[in-house]
């Protein structure tokens, strides 16, 4: 706090011109307070560094998990990871939606302020500074999961090697003799989506093969994207053998568009997909992919989170856990054309 001694409750509620009970209420995040009164407050706060003592933190039961959306095909894999350590400290997940994939929404915060859990896991790219600074002021710890993005310096959190994955899933159909390979990745404003093709291009450039960018294509990791794109690919006079999606649902569109067109996988077409979520081992035919380890990365997060609850200093954590190919059988040697 620049070296002054540890601001008051009392302090605050002088400077900012309003009752005691007004800052408790900022403090514990309710609603009954007007919205010019609840920032003069918090910039208050945030000025003088204010952060509520943490006694009764071990008393918190509850690790709050937020993602922008529960019914994504990698949900479950996060949600049991998280569940699994929480299961070991003898506490609970409530399970938040809020948001885009970049940050919650505003009327997250003010939720979380209230149920005051032990720590936060927010499945996103990053977290708004203003609502960092509220859960530091409020002794709340945070980690991000990050398989869209890449936090700001200085945020805790845990993603995978998007990069590396990308390269193996394209070596693997270089290696099978395929070279007019087609990407398909997800939408452009995501780190994972442009390391993913990132990977791609180094796997190609290092066999000395081009990229033709009629067969590269941003989308939005969704079944539907997925074959839409791969639709327009499978027209193509020369189309490519082989697709490498950045996601196993995308992958999944992929398949299905082959299949409306009646080309034949992987006789026909080589497919790689990226996450290996459940469904991705009992597609038809069984999907070659990249393992993403959702559920180590929440499992993670998760121990992180109570390492900075019980007052260790992680520093500027960041860990990228190591990714993997899993083979079955949408791909295949190149088959010899007339």
């Amino acid at each position: 706090m620049n070296g002054k001694a540890r601001v008051t409750l009392d302090e605050v509620a002088v400077e900012a011109g309003v009752s005691l009970s007004t800052i408790s209420k900022v403090l514990n995040g309710r609603s009954d307070v007007a919205r010019g009164t609840r920032d003069r407050v918090e910039r208050i706060l945030e000025h003088h560094g204010y952060q509520r003592r943490g006694g009764d933190k071990r008393d918190a039961t509850l690790l709050e998990l937020v993602f922008h959306e529960l019914d994504s095909a990698w949900s479950m894999e996060i949600i049991r990871g998280v569940e699994n350590i929480a299961r070991e400290h003898g506490m609970s997940v409530v399970l938040t939606e809020s948001g885009s994939r970049h940050a919650p929404g505003p009327e997250w915060i003010a939720g979380v302020l209230r149920r005051r859990p032990a720590g936060v896991i927010l499945v996103f790219s990053d977290l708004d500074p203003a609502y960092r600074e509220q859960l530091r002021s409020r002794a709340i710890p945070f980690v991000i999961i990050d398989p869209a993005g890449d936090p700001s310096p200085g945020v805790p959190s845990v993603g995978s090697a998007n990069w590396s994955g990308g390269l193996m899933a394209t070596r693997h159909l270089i290696e099978l003799g395929h070279t007019r390979i087609a990407a398909i990745t997800g939408p452009e404003d995501m780190m994972c989506s442009l390391a993913r093709l990132d990977g791609f291009r180094s796997a190609m450039n290092s066999a000395s093969l081009s990229v033709d960018p009629a067969l590269v294509h941003f989308g939005d990791f969704h079944v539907d994207g997925g074959r839409a794109i791969a639709e327009r690919l499978l027209a193509l006079p020369h189309r490519p053998t082989a697709i490498f999606a950045g996601s196993d649902l995308q992958a999944l569109g992929v398949l299905e568009a082959a299949r409306t067109a009646g080309i034949s996988v992987p006789g026909e077409l080589s497919i790689v997909g990226y996450d290996d979520v459940p469904v991705a081992k009992w597609s038809s035919p069984g999907l070659t992919t990249i393992h993403q380890p959702l559920r180590e990365m929440a499992e993670e997060a998760s121990r992180i989170v109570l390492r900075i609850r019980d007052g260790d200093d992680v520093g500027h954590t960041r860990i990228d856990l190591a990714t993997s190919l899993v083979v079955r059988d949408s791909t295949a040697p190149l088959a010899a054309r007339d």
